[in-house]
């Protein structure tokens, strides 16, 4: 499953757009647990709009890819599992909320509140 993020702004044809593609996976820690009912990103390439992932039946992983983000910059994001905040080991990093968006998609961790980084990888 795929999404394009629309993105305003003057594109020149003489240079690549600056926007890449990112692929978000989540696997249960535990195979045998109960099966999550939905599994979802939000970030600040989407303005926080929760996009689903999918599972796929055979390895149990869930899985989005997102084209089209803007690039030059880091984003913040969550995964969310049935609505709750959920680690992502694929992070590039984690960083203090500091909007009311990334706020309420905060994960509380033994250092404080906390949402993801991606960073961007235009090239």
């Amino acid at each position: 499953m795929s999404h394009h993020i629309r993105s305003s702004g003057h594109v020149d044809l003489g240079k690549r757009p600056a926007t890449f593609s990112k692929i978000f996976r989540w696997q249960p820690e535990t195979p045998d647990g109960p099966l999550p009912v939905r599994v979802e990103v939000a970030g600040s390439f989407n303005g926080w709009q929760r996009v689903a992932l999918k599972r796929d039946r055979v390895s149990g992983v869930w899985e989005l890819t997102l084209h089209n983000l803007p690039g030059h910059r880091t984003h913040n994001y969550m995964l969310l599992v049935n609505g709750r905040p959920m680690h992502d080991k694929h992070a590039d990093g984690l960083a203090v909320p500091h909007t009311a968006e990334e706020e309420q998609h905060q994960l509380m961790t033994p250092r404080g509140p906390r949402v993801f980084m991606l960073a961007s990888q235009t090239k």
